[in-house]
């Protein structure tokens, strides 16, 4: 058997058992760096209050923690279902090399976790969107981002 299905494996049993612990949906994830798990991650969202504790953000967080770091080049990711666009853009920002799924964004929806309005939302005009948007320009916004673009030891990411 082929490492990364052996690690699609192991992400699959931490949704099976987490999800039978009841601390949430039916989702796992593991990080893997060198060819070994340096964290895992499982769906919290109901356990912990936390519409973001997904797999992959719980996984990502705890890989980040372990290595000390926010950027996680080098690292692939396993993941028991296709990442939500949360999910996928946590998996961009942390800067994971690959994304390996098994169950799809369609299994999902199929079983109550569909993601497909947030999809549809993302391309849409501001006015245009489901949760209404209002922007208020301020000087002092403004300031505290040029602030920032002349702050000389600043840490980019």
């Amino acid at each position: 058997m082929t490492p990364a299905k052996e690690f699609m494996r192991k992400a699959v049993r931490i949704s099976k058992e987490k999800m039978e612990a009841n601390f949430g949906g039916p989702f796992g994830a593991v990080i893997v760096k060198d060819g070994k798990v340096i964290a895992e991650g499982f769906n919290q969202v109901t356990s912990a209050n936390d519409p973001t504790a997904h797999a992959e953000v719980t996984a990502i967080r705890a890989a980040c923690k372990a290595l000390n770091t926010y950027d996680l080049d080098g690292c692939e990711i396993y993941t028991s279902c296709e990442p939500c666009p949360m999910c996928l853009a946590a998996i961009y920002w942390a800067r994971l090399d690959k994304i390996y799924f098994t169950n799809t964004r369609a299994d999902a929806a199929e079983i109550g976790f569909d993601d497909a309005h947030i999809y549809d939302e993302i391309p849409k005009a501001l006015h245009q969107r489901s949760i209404p948007i209002e922007h208020i320009p301020l000087e002092e916004a403004k300031k505290v981002f040029k602030d920032w673009q002349d702050k000389e030891d600043k840490t980019l990411y």
